[in-house]
């Protein structure tokens, strides 16, 4: 069922937000930045223990959040923090759809296992979040005075068309595709939409990684371990992109001047990423000689 029900409004006109993935890295940054900002935030994760522990720590900052055990695959998870979203605050202003996976790997040596993993949490998680909580925006944007705002996390991956990312770079695509088609329903509805595309961000992603050939793991982990961009700054970023109700959210200076290079030069952006593609095969058989 799809109707939020009756909205109430609190005596605490705190606003409210919901993060997943909220236990750790990224999403753990997001959740101290909007608890500083004075929102209450539901902090979603599928490890209890980290949920746990970000949420107390936010409790110094904004009392009044909680927090959900939730994988993101799984519809009665969803309703389950629908539901306690619903008694805990009567509404909800802010969504933030940031839990996710990552596997390196051609389109064929990645398994179909790994394919449907990728698509299911990356992608159809994100699906399940916005069929379940955006009425509830609606619901809230048109009870209040304040704006309200999805957020969706994708990937630069998803823009790049890089090799070597098939499921991850396709399921990231996707939701920035979907995040466009919302941004158009919603427009008329006082619900902003905004997609992050973080490059390489120091988080603990590498934890649940999948990849098939060792040298594409140790290669991810150096470009991780070398980035320069904080979780924290892309958390501040995003929500500066949130108070401008601006779409597209590119965190890395070196993305941003990749996806105009793209979009004005298409061609010669692809030939420049074939070579790439080619100096990286031809190093790897050498290492492998």
């Amino acid at each position: 069922m799809n109707s939020p029900g009756r909205i109430t409004v609190p005596d605490d006109l705190s606003p409210t937000a919901l993060i997943t993935g909220a236990g750790s890295g990224l999403g753990e940054a997001m959740a101290r930045s909007f608890a500083g900002a004075g929102y209450r935030v539901a902090v979603c994760d599928i490890v209890e223990e980290r949920a746990r522990r970000v949420q107390a720590d936010l409790q110094a900052l904004t009392p009044g959040g909680f927090f959900q055990v939730m994988d993101v695959r799984e519809p009665a998870d969803w309703d389950a923090a629908y539901q306690r979203v619903l008694t805990e605050w009567g509404r909800l202003n802010v969504l933030v759809n940031n839990a996710g996976v990552a596997a390196a790997g051609n389109c064929e040596d990645t398994s179909i296992e790994d394919w449907r993993w990728i698509i299911d949490v990356d992608l159809m998680g994100v699906v399940l979040g916005c069929h379940r909580f955006v009425p509830l925006l609606r619901e809230t944007a048109t009870a209040g005075t304040r704006r309200c705002h999805l957020i969706n996390v994708s990937s630069f991956a998803g823009l790049a068309g890089m090799p070597g990312m098939s499921a991850y770079g396709t399921a990231k695509a996707a939701v920035i595709a979907l995040s466009e088609q919302l941004r158009a329903e919603l427009f008329d509805a006082g619900v902003g939409v905004s997609v992050a595309c973080p490059a390489f961000v120091q988080t603990r992603l590498l934890e649940t990684f999948r990849c098939q050939v060792p040298e594409q793991r140790e290669r991810v982990e150096g470009w991780m371990e070398r980035s320069t961009v904080t979780a924290e700054e892309v958390a501040r970023q995003i929500m500066k992109a949130m108070d401008d109700d601006r779409f597209l959210v590119l965190t890395h200076p070196l993305t941003r001047r990749a996806w105009r290079f793209k979009r004005f030069l298409p061609e010669v952006y692809f030939r420049r990423v074939a070579r790439g593609r080619r100096r990286l095969a031809h190093h790897s058989e050498r290492e492998g000689a």
